[in-house]
């Protein structure tokens, strides 16, 4: 009784770690679709948000 139960533990945790991969890789994919879209606008206008203008 007491092995099953672990082995549905250690299932469930296997199961939770691969979802969790899973939308660790996405997150990491879209980061790095933003950063290649960011790095296209720059390329197009090199010169926009380079300098901030500040008055206080």
């Amino acid at each position: 009784m007491t092995m099953s139960l672990v082995n549905t533990q250690n299932a469930y945790g296997v199961a939770m770690l691969s979802k969790s991969l899973d939308q660790t890789s996405s997150m990491g994919s879209q980061i790095v679709e933003m950063i290649d879209t960011a790095a296209m606008e720059r390329s197009v206008n090199p010169y926009v948000g380079g300098n901030i203008d500040i008055s206080i």
